[in-house]
């Protein structure tokens, strides 16, 4: 069976958890990574700007041995002359998984139905799933677990969040939510989390969009006050600066940012190793 990593609802705990697992031993050995990917090529789809997403799984294919091939919307057939179930037949025959960021998250459910290699989810508009893997692999570097933690979530109801309401009940934490679109205040969400966790107001394609409503969900210093003092600050990046958070939050010591970003490569190898097992790799 093709092992596909679309959605962190379609998959039980334990299997997740294992993953992270082994994102924590592949980070530890970095700096003399196993080369478990040899031979193997892995093509990367984008229909949307990318910085860290094409890095970090670029990164790391290459670090463990394995290639990539990077193909923007232009590059491709994908949504004009040739349909998804084509290319996904296609791209099969070529390389051993595709990576893809694209907006339509039906389009990318429709690709994994029709390839017979692993699809795996660079984001789409509905979910975010590798970003909320390096993000529980951060909370359990920098306070020993998730489980029972309060993670407290402000500004706008985006794919982030909804990615992190679906991981809440596997990794058995708690999730609350402070946005226009709820009656849950910011005080009240960051009263005793252990996470304070942020997005921009205005993501890719929604230039236009009007941001006054969400200054009450602004991330500053009084609302980090509120949290417990061993909490942390946490964002995937990029920063509209300095709307949702303000500069002496982002850049103080609870501010983990960067250690969440580089985690986007060592959970996305635990993934790509668990995807391509089929392949015949083992860690």
């Amino acid at each position: 069976m093709t092992k596909h990593f679309i959605n962190l609802k379609d998959f039980d705990p334990q299997t997740l958890k294992n993953i992270l697992a082994q994102a924590h031993i592949l980070k530890a050995e970095k700096f003399h990574p196993p080369q478990i990917f040899r031979g193997l090529t892995l093509a990367m789809m984008f229909d949307k700007l990318s910085t860290r997403t094409r890095m970090s799984f670029d990164v790391a294919m290459k670090q463990l041995g394995g290639h990539t091939i990077v193909m923007s919307k232009g590059d491709m057939q994908l949504g004009g002359a040739e349909s998804i179930e084509s290319t996904a037949q296609v791209m099969s025959r070529y390389v051993d998984a595709i990576m893809t960021r694209m907006s339509d998250h039906d389009k990318m459910e429709e690709l994994a139905e029709h390839a017979t290699i692993p699809i795996i989810n660079g984001m789409t508009d509905k979910s975010h799933p590798c970003q909320i893997m390096a993000d529980i692999m951060t909370i359990e570097e920098k306070l020993g677990g998730i489980e029972g933690k309060k993670i407290a979530w402000f500004g706008d109801d985006n794919n982030v969040s909804k990615t992190y309401e679906d991981a809440a009940p596997l990794f058995g934490f708690d999730f609350v939510m402070a946005t226009p679109f709820n009656n849950i205040t910011a005080e009240d969400a960051a009263r005793d989390a252990d996470v304070l966790v942020t997005d921009t107001w205005v993501s890719l394609g929604q230039d236009g969009k009007e941001i006054e409503k969400f200054w009450p969900y602004q991330v500053n210093d009084d609302l980090m006050a509120k949290a417990k003092d061993t909490a942390i600050f946490m964002h995937c990046l990029p920063i509209h600066e300095w709307e949702e958070v303000t500069e002496t939050v982002a850049k103080s010591p609870q501010s983990v940012i960067y250690d969440e970003a580089e985690n986007r490569l060592h959970a996305q190898k635990a993934i790509l190793a668990y995807c391509l097992e089929e392949s015949g790799v083992s860690v």
